[in-house]
C-alpha cells in the first residue's frame, strides 16, 4: 500500500478546489436518462437512492448503486440513466444550461430557491446528487489525470456521513452557504482520490510513487511548496543530503523526467492558475513562479503550451487581451 505525505497530496490536489461549484439534488422518475454535455473537467455523482448506469461513448457501461460516489473526469460528453437502453431525455449544456432533447429550456423544472430538480420522489424513483467543477485548475489536474475516466468509489461510514451533510446544506439558505458546500465537495473529492492512489486496484503513476522516496519526494515538496525560487539540480540535490549525480539520476529514474524539466512544468501550472486570479498581471505571476521578467515566462508558456499566457486567459476567461495587456 503506498502511502503519500499529507502536505504532498495537500500539494497536488490544490488545484481542483471548487470555487461555486454547480451542485444539485435531482429526483428521477423512470424511465430516465441525462445527456451530460456541459463541458466540465471535473464532476461527482453519488445516488442517495437508487440505481444509475453511466455511458461514455464508445465505453462499457458503469453501474453505480445506491450511495455509490463516482468521479468522472474529462469533459467529453456522457449519460447517466436508469437502464444502459434508456434514451437521454434531458441534455446539461455548458454554463448548466438544462434542455430537453430538441433545446427547449427546462430551468423551470428547477425549484425556486432550492438546489432540487424535480418532482416530488416516491417510490419508484432515484434522488441523485451531483457537484461539478466549472472551472478547470492547473495545479493537480496531473494527479486527476491519472484517474480512470469513471472512477467509482464504494462509501465508508465517513463519506455517506459527508454526503448527508452535503444534501442537508443544500436545502439552506445562510451566509457563506456557498463556501460551506464548496468546502464539502472538495473534503469528499479528497477522500475519495486518497483512498483510490491507497488501494491496490489503481494503476499509480510513477511520478505519484516518486512522492514516497525519502530523497525525491523531499525534492518534489520544496518545489510545489516555494517554485519561485531558484532551484537548480545542484541546490535540490544538497538539500535532500545526495551527490548531484545520484539525486538526477533518481529523480529522472522515479518521476520520469529531470528535476528542471519537471519544475518548469509545474511553474507554468502554477503560473496558467494564477492568470485566472482577478486582476493578475505578467510581472506578478511571473515572479511568483520563478521568472525573472514577464518576458521570460511568457516565452517560456508560449513554448511549452503553444500559446501566449493572454491568449490562454482570453480562452479560459473570456476576457479580450488587449485589456489584459494594458493592465500591465
Amino acid at each position: 500500500m503506498i502511502t503519500l505525505m499529507d502536505d504532498t497530496l495537500a500539494s497536488l490536489m490544490d488545484g481542483p478546489r471548487a470555487h461555486g461549484a454547480f451542485l444539485l439534488e435531482s429526483v428521477l422518475h423512470p424511465p430516465w436518462g441525462l445527456r451530460i454535455e456541459d463541458e466540465a473537467p471535473l464532476s461527482m455523482v453519488t445516488m442517495v437512492s437508487g440505481e444509475a448506469w453511466v455511458l461514455r461513448d464508445s465505453e462499457e457501461p458503469v453501474l453505480l448503486r445506491e450511495q455509490d460516489v463516482a468521479v468522472l473526469r474529462g469533459a467529453s460528453p456522457y449519460t447517466i440513466a436508469d437502464t444502459p437502453h434508456t434514451p437521454p431525455h434531458t441534455v446539461i449544456r455548458p454554463g448548466q444550461v438544462c434542455t430537453n432533447v430538441s433545446g427547449e429550456s427546462m430551468a423551470g423544472d428547477i425549484s425556486p430557491g432550492t438546489r432540487r430538480w424535480g418532482k416530488q420522489p416516491d417510490d419508484g424513483s432515484a434522488v441523485m446528487l451531483s457537484g461539478t467543477y466549472q472551472q478547470r485548475t492547473e495545479i493537480g489536474m496531473r494527479l486527476l489525470a491519472a484517474l480512470p475516466p469513471v472512477l467509482v468509489h464504494t462509501p465508508t461510514e465517513d463519506d455517506v456521513a459527508l454526503v448527508r451533510l452535503l444534501s442537508g446544506e443544500m436545502g439552506l439558505n445562510r451566509p457563506g452557504q456557498e463556501l460551506v458546500l464548496d468546502r464539502i465537495l472538495d473534503l469528499l473529492l479528497v477522500k475519495i482520490v486518497r483512498s483510490w492512489l491507497s488501494s491496490s486496484e489503481s494503476e499509480t503513476p510513477q511520478w505519484c510513487l516518486a512522492q514516497s522516496d525519502p530523497v525525491v519526494g523531499a525534492a518534489l515538496r520544496l518545489m510545489h511548496k516555494n517554485p519561485e525560487l531558484g532551484w537548480t539540480v545542484a541546490r535540490l540535490a544538497e538539500r535532500t543530503g545526495v551527490s548531484r549525480a545520484t539525486f538526477a539520476r533518481k529523480f529522472t529514474t522515479l518521476v520520469g523526467e529531470s528535476p528542471m524539466n519537471y519544475l518548469t512544468s509545474r511553474r507554468l501550472s502554477c503560473g496558467a492558475d494564477l492568470l485566472m486570479e482577478p486582476n493578475s498581471t505578467l510581472s506578478a505571476v511571473a515572479r511568483r513562479v520563478g521568472y525573472s521578467s514577464p518576458f521570460a515566462f511568457s516565452a517560456a508558456f508560449k513554448r511549452e503550451r503553444g500559446v501566449s499566457p493572454l491568449e490562454h486567459r482570453r480562452r479560459t476567461l473570456g476576457v479580450t487581451v488587449g485589456s489584459l495587456t494594458a493592465a500591465e
